[in-house]
């Protein structure tokens, strides 16, 4: 069993190698960028201008019933631009959610989507791009990296929270509820044409949603940053995220309203997507991956209650980088060791001062063999974590979000 384990750790090290040393053959240009106040308006022009016609806009109906796309539709009118809107994105988007709007752009002739909302939107709107370009390929057959190989229709996103940063990544994260199953698909192919931080339609987030989404952000900074795939510009990306989400996060739940925490939240979460996109995630987001798939539990919730044990885990092995971030965002400490424990502290607190609890109360005791085994098989040997987690270590991990 120990030679076995020592062939596997090496097995998953070479793996993550050859993807880090083979990302840089793939072209990591952003997606183009329109921010700031009233930013919004001038995504209509921008399209007319690339030569789009027809825009299938994806969404919820929340969004529609609270009247945040109607200034898109008034300057999609304007500018003389169709559009069609689909409003049936669920919270976690599903396969048959991709499928029905993958019918519904082909049907239409469209030529380009608008995906606008939290993630869950732009996921489906990047899901159903995958079936127009591989429609003869389930979805699940092209989970993990680097399977699509085709181009998908352009996607200009439109971020109305600030935590998932999918506006900037090459990945999608679609559901299958018959299977109780949620993974992601990773390919250059999914970056979104444009992304659109416009803070004024965050104003009306919750402060609930407002926490748990700025989490999920940190965590994406956090994983990249301490995982093994890492260059310079995702560590500055990273950094920057971590710093900004610690200053900003707290206002943006105290006073929603505050323009300047809302706008540097979507920065925050931008710069962590293009981060994680490219040096990856770890155990946190395969662990909340598979709550999500089984209890349907938020996403960011997921993250938010999870990676403090996560870093935890990966004890000793990680203190020069949760140093660095505890630098960023303005800790002080006389080591490495000393600084990783104030950072891990400042995040429990972080979670605490905004109601975020520390238990999923939603987890079965039952289920728990299963979660670890289903997790384990997302992560490795994909995510090169600095730490590789086994069965049984996963198991333990899971048992401490048990409720009380």
């Amino acid at each position: 069993m120990f030679i076995t384990n020592i062939f596997y750790k090496l097995y998953c090290r070479i793996f993550q190698n050859i993807l880090r040393w083979g990302s840089y053959i793939f072209n990591w240009d952003p997606p183009k960028l329109l921010k700031g106040q009233g930013s919004l308006k001038g995504l209509p022009n921008l399209i007319f201008k690339e030569g789009f016609k027809k825009a299938l806009v994806v969404t919820d109906k929340n969004l529609i019933e609270l009247g945040l796309l109607d200034p898109l539709f008034e300057s999609l009118q304007a500018e003389g631009l169709s559009y069609l809107v689909f409003d049936r994105v669920r919270p976690n988007p599903t396969l048959e959610n991709a499928d029905e709007v993958a019918a519904l752009y082909k049907s239409e002739a469209c030529d380009c989507f608008i995906a606008f909302g939290g993630g869950s939107p732009i996921d489906c709107a990047k899901s159903a791009g995958l079936r127009l370009v591989r429609p003869r390929t389930p979805l699940h057959l092209m989970q993990g990296v680097l399977k699509v190989f085709r181009k998908i229709p352009p996607i200009f996103a439109v971020p109305t929270t600030a935590g998932t940063g999918s506006e900037a990544t090459v990945a999608t994260v679609i559901s299958n509820p018959e299977k109780q199953e949620k993974f992601a698909i990773s390919d250059p192919a999914l970056r979104p044409f444009c992304a659109v931080l416009d803070p004024l339609l965050t104003l009306g987030l919750p402060k609930h949603i407002t926490a748990t989404t700025g989490v999920d952000a940190l965590t994406h900074a956090v994983e990249a940053y301490v995982g093994r795939s890492n260059t310079g510009q995702t560590r500055q990306d990273a950094l920057l995220a971590c710093r900004l989400i610690f200053e900003n996060l707290p206002t943006a739940c105290q006073d929603g309203g505050n323009l300047v925490a809302r706008e540097n939240m979507l920065v925050a979460a931008h710069h962590a997507g293009l981060a994680f996109t490219r040096a990856y995630v770890g155990y946190v987001h395969a662990i909340a991956h598979k709550l999500g798939g089984y209890y349907n539990v938020p996403h960011g919730l997921a993250n938010a209650v999870i990676l403090p044990y996560v870093l935890e885990f990966y004890g000793s092995k990680i203190d020069k980088q949760l140093a660095q971030i505890a630098l960023a965002i303005g800790l002080e400490g006389p080591d490495d060791a000393h600084l990783a424990r104030a950072f891990i502290e400042a995040l429990k607190k972080l979670n605490h001062d905004l109601d975020i609890p520390h238990k999923i109360q939603e987890l079965k005791a039952e289920d728990i063999p299963t979660l670890a085994k289903m997790a384990l098989k997302e992560a490795n040997p994909l995510y090169p974590v600095p730490v590789l987690m086994n069965q049984s270590q996963c198991e333990d991990l899971l048992k401490k979000l048990l409720p009380s």
